[in-house]
């Protein structure tokens, strides 16, 4: 009997410990609930800011609609990793954002440019706006292979920073023809889906309701 007993609560003991590592995990990922005057800011390159369709039809303009929180356009086109890190700082004094939409790292990848470096380069960019007072939602960037995955560094990325993860929606809506306007951005049907999908996004990890 007593070895049952003692069996029993070596159960129970397992359950507790993996509901509660289960909740951490969940809780390091949470986003801070968005106020009705919060600003978020969207950074990033061209597909930030809504290379091929017209304004109003990129993804942040459809966000903050879908939100009715104003959301901010901090894309440049062509821009690499080492230059949004570079003009992050100047974003983040000049719009004291609530909230960063961090998707950065594409042309990097197009260009070639060591992993290691993209990695440090974001590593720095979500730190800054962490020491802000901001919170981060990181979108992941596909490899540039045919049905490539999401880079593995976003993912330890987002691990380490304890921020959550937006992961495979480029990668899967670069992989549709009917999404893009060109080989690596989207149409106005492309934007409003990633819009859609980040406003899921901030649902999911609390920071809308």
């Amino acid at each position: 009997m007593q070895i049952l007993f003692q069996l029993f609560s070596k159960t129970v003991l397992g359950f507790v410990l993996f509901f509660a590592l289960l909740l951490g995990a969940c809780s390091q990922t949470q986003l801070p609930a968005l106020h009705q005057k919060a600003k978020v800011v969207a950074f990033g390159d061209s597909l930030t800011e809504g290379y091929g369709v017209k304004k109003g039809e990129d993804y942040p303009s459809v966000l903050g609609e879908l939100t009715g929180l104003q959301v901010i356009n901090e894309g440049v086109s062509g821009e690499t990793s080492a230059q949004g890190l570079e003009r992050m700082p100047k974003v983040l004094e000049l719009h004291q954002p609530d909230l960063v939409i961090l998707l950065e790292g594409g042309n990097d990848v197009l260009r070639k440019i060591p992993l290691e470096k993209t990695k440090a380069n974001l590593a720095a960019m979500i730190g800054l706006i962490q020491d802000s007072g901001a919170s981060v939602l990181l979108v992941g960037m596909p490899e540039k292979k045919l049905f490539g995955g999401t880079l593995p560094l976003y993912e330890e990325l987002a691990e380490q920073y304890r921020v959550p993860l937006l992961d495979d929606v480029i990668g899967s809506l670069l992989m549709r023809a009917s999404m893009k306007s060109d080989y690596v951005h989207f149409n106005e049907k492309g934007y409003a889906v990633l819009a859609e999908e980040i406003y899921f996004a901030l649902q999911e990890y609390g920071a809308l309701e």
